[in-house]
């Protein structure tokens, strides 16, 4: 018997089947076939085989949530189409493995295995534009746009590719970005990357010849300026390429210091794979690190290089690290998780300068270090957009289609500021999965869908074995109520405003967290009060 087959739990669905009985309405049976694990999930009276591991880290989805035709993953929120293993949600983007099924004698087999090209457009999946739609310059077949240019190729510009290719697109797609490495797994530059867990030849997002495979142009390079009028962007070299309908998915770049000392060669950010890289580089025979900014990045930062075994002090002006986004009671869980680990915090403190081998602090402390990381924030890179005479504040003003103030252009992830439906505001969010999920999004509308983008924003932050799993956004907050134990490390927390619930931040509750995701969706506050119930009157964590 091999490992994996060791591994393998639940009946043999290709060699005894379930029984129908084993396999209720609304629910999943976890199972394998010919060495695989397979998942059976019934909907009424259909029946679903599909893999049981997610695309995106394996996350298991028996453990996992049912919604409609859907099985959502619990670990970071993907979402498959039980019906033909369509990728719905990122930040998955293969689809899984599907197996035709048979019953017999009161019991389900599991049989043929189906599968297919990540990008292969299923014929129900092509976007046809609908009649009536602007008539956009030169028009290419189904009323798409001739050809399609990012600007980007991150999170949001990499998915925006792939999904115009699922939908149907035939026409050129050009992504263009200076960062060579792009795209990549960008949210493991700071943490098993970082961390030395991960090489380097596991962050690419594709393998090698991905994108020319699927005719996907790739460019290395800057785009100079966007001509809207023109509808053509112009390169750092000169040269000019047309494009029917634009995506801007420029992104963010850290904040710089403005210290003495900052551009010092021992003082690095960390947005890149090449930053992450640099660190790394650096480090040599260093031993002591200060991170300057208690930031998620700045956090996992310090949690990557304590896995190096390097003593590492985070300064930062906050009274708590991430109070701001986790409230503080979540907040101390999180410094308790990293004084367990070594770290060192210097809080409510900032930094006068830095030295040869040390930071000094505005009240004369002296932190001897060997390198300094500024986890600081970070900035859109909205440049491009100003020039070209879009729409801003703060951010790329888009409508709900993702569309900027030029009709032929659009704007996703980080740059983007969207009416958000959950909280009625205008919001902009700098997070992976969101991202891929707007990329996503605009892809389809460039095509005609026009489907108004009304995802609840999610993302994961990992420090150490300890991951936070936030659904929702809360900018603001008047009360925020804790189910659980947040010193135990097992808790969710809502963020409330005028009792309303807009977001909820979950320890070692992955499918609770799964759950409030899709109560937020539905603005089901009745289920939101359940999970977490609204503390007494005048309490917050």
């Amino acid at each position: 018997m091999s490992d994996a087959s060791k591994t393998l739990k639940g009946p043999d669905l290709a060699k005894d089947g379930a029984s129908l009985d084993e396999i209720r309405d609304g629910a999943m049976l976890l199972g394998h076939a010919n060495g695989e694990a397979v998942l059976l999930a019934r909907q009424g009276d259909e029946i679903f085989a599909v893999g049981a591991k997610c695309t995106h880290y394996n996350g298991p989805l028996d453990k996992g949530l049912l919604v409609g035709h859907t099985v959502r993953c619990p670990w970071h929120h993907a979402a498959f189409d039980l019906r033909d293993g369509e990728a719905e949600r990122a930040p998955a983007l293969n689809p899984l493995a599907c197996w035709s099924i048979e019953r017999r004698d009161g019991r389900v087999y599991v049989t043929h295995k189906h599968k297919r090209d990540p990008l292969q457009p299923a014929p129900e999946r092509r976007i046809r534009a609908p009649q009536g739609r602007p008539t956009q310059a030169r028009p290419g077949p189904d009323g798409h746009p001739s050809s399609i240019v990012i600007v980007g190729a991150g999170a949001a510009g990499s998915a925006a590719a792939e999904m115009l290719r699922r939908s149907g697109f035939a026409g050129p797609i050009t992504m263009i970005d200076p960062d060579g490495d792009a795209p990549y797994d960008r949210p493991n530059a700071s943490k098993d990357f970082l961390a030395g867990q991960a090489s380097a030849d596991w962050m690419p997002l594709r393998p090698s010849g991905f994108y020319s495979r699927h005719d996907i142009r790739r460019l290395n390079t800057s785009v100079a300026a966007i001509d809207a009028q023109r509808r053509e962007v112009r390169l750092a070299d000169g040269a000019s390429l047309p494009y029917g309908a634009l995506l801007l998915a420029t992104g963010a770049e850290p904040r710089r210091l403005d210290i003495p000392g900052h551009d010092r060669n021992t003082v690095c950010v960390l947005r890149t794979q090449a930053d992450s890289q640099a660190i790394i580089d650096k480090l040599g025979d260093a031993r002591r690190v200060a991170v300057i900014g208690a930031s998620f990045i700045g956090l996992e930062v310090a949690a990557s290089l304590r896995a190096r075994d390097i003593e590492v002090h985070v300064i930062a002006p906050d009274a708590r690290p991430l109070a701001k986004v986790l409230g503080d009671a979540l907040g101390a869980r999180v410094q308790d998780l990293h004084q367990q680990h070594g770290v060192t915090f210097h809080l409510e403190q900032a930094v006068e300068r830095i030295e040869d081998g040390a930071v000094v602090l505005k009240d004369g402390t002296r932190i001897a270090a060997d390198l300094v990381v500024a986890g600081i924030g970070v900035t859109p890179r909205l440049d491009l957009a100003k020039a070209a005479g879009l729409t801003l504040d703060h951010g790329v003003l888009v409508d709900e289609y993702l569309r900027t103030s030029e009709p032929e252009i659009y704007a996703a992830g980080d740059i983007a500021r969207w009416p958000d439906p959950h909280t009625g505001e205008r919001i902009r969010v700098e997070h992976w999965v969101l991202a891929q999920r707007q990329g996503q999004a605009a892809a389809r509308n460039m095509l005609g869908a026009r489907e108004p983008f009304e995802a609840v924003p999610f993302f994961w932050s990992k420090h150490y074995k300890v991951s936070i799993r936030y659904a929702g956004h809360a900018e603001h907050w008047d009360r925020a109520d804790v189910s659980g134990d947040t010193a135990a490390g097992d808790c969710s927390v809502a963020f409330r405003r005028g009792g309303k619930t807009l977001a909820v931040a979950s320890l070692k509750r992955d499918l609770e967290n799964l759950e409030a995701e899709r109560a937020l969706e539905s603005g089901d506050e009745a289920a939101l009060s359940r999970m977490v119930p609204h503390g007494p009157a005048g309490a917050s964590a």
